[in-house]
């Protein structure tokens, strides 16, 4: 997403941060997802939502004729703030409101004292995609329609997960747009943290971590990134030792492994 869309989707993060306290944000999530999902079928009433070439008024008017009677007032107010925003195409559209209903989710979750297990639980489940082909093809096949897909993130992750959990990767799963599954898990990730102005560092170690090692750790990590950063610890005995650390595109490889295969290079070189 770039250039009129991302400066719209930061704006409308801005605003929806502000309605916090509104009446119907705990229905929100749900309300924008099934809003999305029908833009998603919808190519013909996307298009005529992102289309520029029609005053922002109209555009809102539209969304209100239409949704006004199966959505709440505040799912009516926040879809048509980004129905009247620019966008770079009706694609963006959708995957702006995708983002919405991915951060309200967020929202209820941390007002509900559930996010770091939110967090947690969306690492896991992406872990888990990685390491099973079969799950990774079952999520995937383009013969499962996207209520089959939730269907099964709602059977893996039922009384073993919150239900923003269950939410945020139940539609998500259903509609990648063309995205590979771990790209998405990991975009959820990251919306997650954000909610508390955190970002996230996948670390990889050959042996668990206790509780003063990851203290260390988070903080070292927050004072170079100049933000809180959270910790999601992978265990990997092909590390050998040390540390791996990933945040965002930024690794820092202090893994023996690593350090094994930098002198074996040096003695070939």
């Amino acid at each position: 997403m770039w250039g009129a869309s991302r400066s719209s989707l930061s704006d409308l993060s801005d605003w929806l941060d502000g309605q916090r306290s509104a009446e119907g944000l705990a229905a929100l999530p749900a309300e924008l997802f099934s809003v999305a999902d029908l833009l998603d079928r919808e190519k013909t009433l996307r298009t005529a939502l992102a289309d520029s070439g029609q005053s922002a008024d109209s555009r809102s008017e539209l969304a209100a004729s239409l949704l006004s009677s199966r959505i709440s007032p505040l799912a009516l107010r926040t879809v048509q703030e980004a129905v009247r925003r620019r966008w770079s195409s009706d694609g963006d559209l959708l995957l702006g409101i995708e983002a919405l209903a991915d951060q309200a989710a967020f929202m209820v979750a941390d007002d509900n004292g559930d996010l770091d297990a939110t967090e947690d639980e969306i690492f896991r489940f992406g872990r888990a995609v990685d390491s099973s082909p079969e799950l990774q093809m079952a999520l995937t096949a383009p013969a499962l329609s996207s209520a089959a897909k939730a269907a099964i993130v709602e059977d893996l992750l039922r009384d073993r997960s919150t239900a923003t959990t269950r939410l945020v990767l139940g539609y998500a799963v259903g509609h990648l747009h063309g995205r590979r599954i771990d790209s998405v898990v990991d975009d959820l990730a990251e919306a997650a943290a954000r909610q508390r102005q955190r970002i996230v560092a996948e670390v990889r170690v050959a042996q668990p971590l206790d509780a003063d090692q990851e203290r260390r750790l988070a903080s070292a990590l927050s004072a170079l990134k100049g933000r809180q950063v959270r910790l999601n610890v992978a265990v990997d005995p092909a590390v050998l030792g040390g540390v791996h650390v990933t945040v965002g595109d930024e690794v820092i490889d202090g893994t023996v492994a690593a350090r094994l295969e930098q002198a074996r290079r040096s003695m070939l070189g």
